[in-house]
């Protein structure tokens, strides 16, 4: 999503972003508002919405989240029935307004404004080639790449020009481009990130999850194909551009953890994939225990899985809390593993003398698992027995997760055993790769596993992603 880098401070794998848009509806940005809503848990750093009424845009781009963002007098100001809106988290670059989405410009052919989750793998010598010519930037996000190649480009039409500069580009994208009177669906040709059509009544939508369409019930249509251009107007929904397309490179962490448990996505339910991915888990790693227990909330359904096929019950012995708000007020006097407790709270009543199944989707650096595991133990936990719903995490992402550095990724630095030891648990299981793949769905090799073997499908050809 942008060329500079920022550290990613917590142990997660955090969301990248979330991009909608809607055609021909006379609330185009409230029904923008609400599907970016539903979009949230893709970005939380800002929000964006762009409408047109035929002629001009109106635009309103904030950091927050989008309720903070979007009040009613902002939406009264965003008329017309056209809108694209986006979510926002920097998967690697500065966290600021500059870089909010949409990013609107305007250029010859007019004014155009463009929302992308993903990121480009050589937006930076394309970026030094462009400015070398004479462009000059705005903002530090690889999109903006993306604007200054097609207002450079000599085709007659605009189908025409975004192909011209997305030949040019190399990496993750789906996006969403707006000009006054077209709403424009693109997708990269790995097709990495999802990207979908929707209808409602006599309007189009095009949403990065189908949970989006929930909500203003709309009716999913189909997936944006890998590399397919489309634009939707007055003439209705057409491809008016295909690029050069000959493998598949979607997303499996999609399943084990951005995308909603209630969204299809690659063609799969992720609430069914997450499932499996936890009745697999079982069945490669059984275990003697009295409870299972979740790490909420991305590792619910796989411990729901879990718990069927074991025959193990599920408790809620771990809560979280949604209304955490930032962790500056820490009180003077520390408490120990504060951030952790902010987030997560232990159920003593359903933990005392049990032997605990805790089942998460990943673990990335370890320092807060580990925080959560001594919670559990203070508050009785006889054993714990750690089980994750996808392999080892070996390597970062360039393709639009901020992950941190491979030197970081404890799974790089420990063997298996030496993690537990540190996590301080009984046991402690991983799933295979070949487990997951089989319970994402489709073909093993239509998925991009980089994150767990380092096999990056996609060339990076500005080299490391931290910028």
């Amino acid at each position: 999503m942008s060329l500079i880098a920022q550290k990613n401070p917590l142990d997660v794998m955090h969301e990248e972003c979330g991009v909608f848009g809607i055609y021909n509806h006379a609330e185009a940005s409230r029904l923008a508002y609400l599907g970016l809503q539903q979009l949230q848990h893709r970005g939380q750093e800002s929000a964006g919405i762009v409408s047109s009424d035929g002629k001009k845009f109106f635009a309103h781009v904030s950091m927050g989240l989008v309720s903070e963002v979007f009040k009613k007098e902002v939406l009264d100001r965003l008329v017309g029935r056209l809108a694209v809106g986006h979510v926002r988290y920097a998967t690697a670059g500065a966290s600021s307004v500059t870089n909010a989405q949409p990013i609107v410009v305007a250029t010859a052919r007019g004014p155009i404004a463009i929302g992308h989750n993903g990121n480009l793998t050589n937006a930076q010598s394309l970026r030094k080639k462009l400015e070398a010519e004479g462009s000059i930037f705005q903002t530090s996000s690889d999109t903006e790449v993306i604007l200054h190649l097609i207002a450079k480009s000599s085709a007659k039409t605009m189908a025409g020009a975004i192909k011209d500069a997305l030949l040019q580009v190399v990496g993750a994208y789906s996006l969403v481009l707006l000009t006054p009177t077209t709403l424009y669906a693109i997708r990269d040709p790995w097709g990495v990130r999802p990207l979908h059509l929707g209808r409602l009544n006599g309007s189009h939508v095009v949403a990065s999850e189908t949970c989006a369409f929930d909500i203003i019930e709309a009716r999913f249509v189909r997936e944006v194909k890998p590399g397919e251009i489309v634009a939707i107007n007055a003439d209705g929904a057409k491809t008016v551009g295909q690029l050069p397309s000959e493998a598949r490179a979607h997303c499996v962490f999609e399943f084990v953890y951005f995308a909603r448990p209630d969204s299809q996505i690659f063609g799969h339910s992720v609430y069914q994939a997450r499932k499996a991915l936890g009745r697999r888990l079982a069945q490669e790693s059984p275990v003697k225990a009295d409870i299972v227990v979740a790490v909420p909330d991305s590792a619910t359904c796989a411990a729901l899985g879990f718990s069927e096929a074991s025959g193990i019950p599920i408790e809620m012995g771990l809560i979280r809390s949604h209304y955490k708000g930032r962790t500056f007020i820490e009180p003077k006097q520390s408490i120990r593993d504060f951030g952790a407790r902010m987030k997560y709270a232990a159920v003593g009543e359903a933990l005392k003398g049990r032997r605990i199944v805790l089942v998460d989707d990943s673990i990335v650096r370890g320092t807060t698992s580990r925080k959560i595991v001594r919670m559990l133990r203070k508050m009785g936990a006889r054993e714990i027995h750690m089980r994750i719903s996808s392999p080892p995490i070996m390597g970062p992402c360039f393709y639009g997760i901020d992950t941190p550095e491979a030197r970081e990724l404890i799974a790089t630095r420990m063997s298996v055993k030496r993690i537990q030891e540190y996590l301080n648990v009984d046991s402690l299981s991983y799933l295979s790769l070949e487990g997951m793949l089989s319970a994402a769905g489709g073909a093993p090799s239509s998925y991009c596993t980089a994150c767990f073997n380092t096999r990056y499908p996609i060339p990076v050809q500005d080299g490391a992603r931290r910028r």
